[in-house]
């Protein structure tokens, strides 16, 4: 976080990658701090605009989580939460991509409510996500 305030985002970029090296040389790709870490290298790349490269890791991650983890776990949700993002913050996706984002979050929106109920922070951030994936759903054309 410290380099990234300083604007020096490829140098936090690679300290992310060493340390999710790291914890899968400890740990193993499927124990929850490493997927924590893969998380968190996702995050950065979603935050700094690079979402093919977001994209790529979530292929790699996701299903790592979902198996490891469930589908219901907090970590694996947060990935899913990127994965909209990806879809819906590149200016180079389409309406189609936005509606899948929207889709993802319904997904996500409703597990968290069940799991960890309407009142958890987290909750209520997908439901605002979603409230966003419909305004600007509504301005674009087709």
């Amino acid at each position: 976080a410290c380099l990234c305030e300083l604007g020096r985002h490829d140098d936090a970029l690679v300290l992310e990658q060493e340390n999710y090296e790291g914890y899968v040389a400890m740990h193993g790709v499927a124990h929850e701090t490493t997927v924590l870490c893969g998380l968190n290298m996702i995050i950065s790349r979603v935050m700094v605009g690079r979402f093919r490269i977001a994209r790529e890791l979530l292929r790699e991650h996701l299903p790592v989580a979902v198996r490891a983890l469930g589908n219901d776990n907090d970590l694996t949700l947060k990935l899913q939460k990127n994965r909209a993002f990806c879809l819906l913050l590149d200016p180079a996706n389409s309406r189609d991509d936005v509606k899948n984002a929207r889709e993802i979050m319904q997904d996500v929106l409703q597990r968290r409510r069940r799991v960890f109920g309407p009142a958890h922070p987290e909750t209520q951030v997908a439901a605002d996500i979603i409230a966003e994936v419909r305004v600007k759903l509504a301005t674009m054309r087709g």
